[in-house]
């Protein structure tokens, strides 16, 4: 099929208002910031060769998407007809797809918060011990890992095998031992789910171990040398000097895991290809745009996605403000 201007004509005139729209936001916050003295005709010269190529690479590989997408997100299936609002109210009120949002609801409130507990509780139980610098590198060890990687390690762990077989599986082999049944782990729902949010909280609690430790070591000498001579009990000083004093640095953490979450496609796509309502958004809106042919659904979950993840982007850019702030 050729190309045709006259037919692509209306989609070439959204990527110019949005080009034009995305320069002239960047040129009001750069006068914005340019709070000095007037910059000769040379250095707006030199700056804007410097940017030009970082701005052509963010207007095709990021601004021209996003205009893409959100127009096809208005679309039929095929991208050719307009319908409004309707992928998005199918979101809402289609079953399969209210269990994908409920399974990305689950791994936000499980997956960042216990992969941070952990991490923190990782970083106080080998704080200042004679074995720290080994136990913070095995613990740190997942995160060299892929995801991939480490969700085919975690399928051979839930791997099942008829009872009357030799299990391969780590975790069928412990219940057998315990004289259970073993049992198709990725198979049940909503159980399955959550151990593919283990598989997360595996890898990141290794990077919350290490970020978390860094900010305990921070907290000075004299601080904790005072609650002991307080008498301050583990608890207390926990409750009343760690944790104030790390608590930037933990927000930090959980936001970035929380954004990693969200995005999460690897785990569901190499364990269970989304299958057995394990599905999340990041492959729902594969599957739907690649797989089932359905753009105008998969665009719609590609926006949503995006929507979900500016507050987090937006609280994290505050808090690393604040903690700069705090740290002059």
């Amino acid at each position: 099929m050729g190309f045709s201007l006259v037919d692509e004509l209306p989609k070439l005139l959204w990527l110019v208002i949005g080009v034009a729209g995305f320069l002239a936001v960047i040129g009001a916050l750069l006068l914005l910031v340019d709070a000095g003295p007037r910059k000769t005709r040379t250095e707006w010269w030199q700056a804007t060769l410097f940017l030009a190529p970082a701005l052509i690479l963010l207007i095709l590989g990021l601004v021209y998407p996003v205009i893409r997408t959100t127009l096809l997100s208005f679309m039929d299936s095929k991208g050719a007809a307009w319908v409004g609002l309707d992928n998005y109210i199918a979101m809402f009120t289609q079953p399969e797809i209210l269990v994908v949002l409920r399974n990305t609801f689950l791994w936000v409130l499980f997956g960042p918060v216990l992969a941070t507990a952990i991490g923190l509780f990782y970083a106080l139980l080998v704080d200042r011990k004679r074995f720290e610098s080994v136990a913070k590198s095995l613990i740190f060890m997942p995160m060299a890992i892929s995801f991939v990687g480490a969700s085919i390690i975690w399928k051979f762990i839930y791997a099942y095998r008829p009872a009357e077989a030799e299990q391969i599986g780590l975790l069928n082999q412990i219940i057998v031992w315990f004289g259970g049944e073993p049992r198709l782990w990725l198979l049940d729902a909503p159980i399955n789910t959550l151990l593919l949010i283990v598989v997360l909280i595996w890898v990141q609690a290794g990077f919350a171990m290490v970020v978390l430790s860094a900010a305990i070591k921070a907290i000075p000498d004299e601080i904790i040398e005072a609650a002991r001579i307080d008498g301050t009990g583990v608890w207390t000083h926990f409750w009343n000097i760690t944790l104030p004093s790390v608590w930037p640095t933990l927000m930090v953490v959980l936001i970035t895991i929380s954004v990693q979450t969200l995005k999460v496609f690897d785990i569901v796509r190499t364990m269970t290809g989304g299958q057995y309502e394990t599905s999340v958004i990041a492959n729902e809106m594969y599957a739907q745009a690649f797989r089932y042919d359905n753009l105008g659904m998969g665009s719609a979950l590609a926006v949503f996605l995006f929507i979900l993840v500016i507050p987090l982007i937006i609280l994290q850019m505050r808090t690393n403000r604040r903690l700069r702030e705090e740290q002059r």
